[in-house]
């Protein structure tokens, strides 16, 4: 029986060597993969929080501040807002919003046929964007805002995605949330709006800083028809029954 090799010196130097540049690099990975599961641990911390607190301010927010110097917000429970409001921002921002955990597939599909002249953003992807994220269009947002998404989803409930939403929503150049909105634009309170300023506010949310809802364009107008009949489909449909008292 023949004697088993043994292994040149050579051979064992430089494997040696190999394991020695490999280390560093098992190092990196390791304190990489801790480093995204304490974010990931840090954010679903947050949420849950959040079931309960309201987000003291967000990224955006706080942007707009340093660059405004001030902005308008005051936070305003659900109970508070009128239910028309919440059903014309649902009608206009994701009519299926009861209806999906997170993502409008149907939605999104529609978007990638269009190519790049709509979007498919969930008011549940809106809101995980407003309040952990940033706004821009990067890569790295995105990914983490649909990692983010579904774990929101699971944690809050729908009427409190929306209330949040409504909450920190930009509606015009330093005016976040629906009080403020209100207040601006039709001097009045949450509870006190009207169908037709509902669907004026809710209309202006893809531009706030382009649109008004006090003087409306032609444009801001016929869209804000469009809302109201469909916040009422929706009231009618049950498609806003996950958000509302009755």
């Amino acid at each position: 029986m023949a004697a088993p090799r043994r292994a040149s010196p050579g051979k064992k130097a430089a494997g040696a060597a190999a394991q020695g540049a490999s280390a560093p690099l098992r190092w990196a990975l390791r304190w990489l993969a801790r480093l995204v599961l304490g974010i990931a641990a840090a954010y679903v911390a947050l949420a849950v929080v959040y079931i309960v607190i309201n987000p003291p301010i967000t990224l955006t927010i706080w942007s707009e501040m340093r660059r405004l110097g001030s902005v308008d917000q005051q936070w305003t429970p659900m109970e508070e807002i009128a239910p028309v409001m919440a059903r014309s921002v649902v009608a206009a921002e994701d009519a299926n919003f009861c209806r999906h955990w997170g993502f409008d597939m149907k939605a999104i599909r529609q978007a990638i046929d269009a190519g790049a002249e709509r979007g498919a953003s969930t008011i549940s992807q809106q809101t995980v964007k407003n309040v952990f994220l940033w706004q821009g269009r990067s890569w790295l947002r995105k990914a983490m805002e649909a990692a983010l998404t579904p774990v929101t989803e699971f944690i809050w409930s729908k009427r409190r995605i929306l209330e949040i939403y409504l909450n920190v929503a930009e509606f015009g150049e330093g005016v976040f949330g629906v009080n403020a909105a209100a207040f601006h634009y039709f001097r009045t309170t949450p509870d006190k709006l009207t169908a037709r300023q509902a669907a004026l506010l809710a209309a202006v949310l893809p531009d706030p800083k382009g649109r008004s809802a006090s003087r409306p364009s032609a444009f801001v107008s016929r869209r804000a028809r469009a809302i109201s009949a469909g916040a009422e489909t929706i009231r009618v449909d049950g498609r806003a029954a996950c958000f509302s008292d009755n």
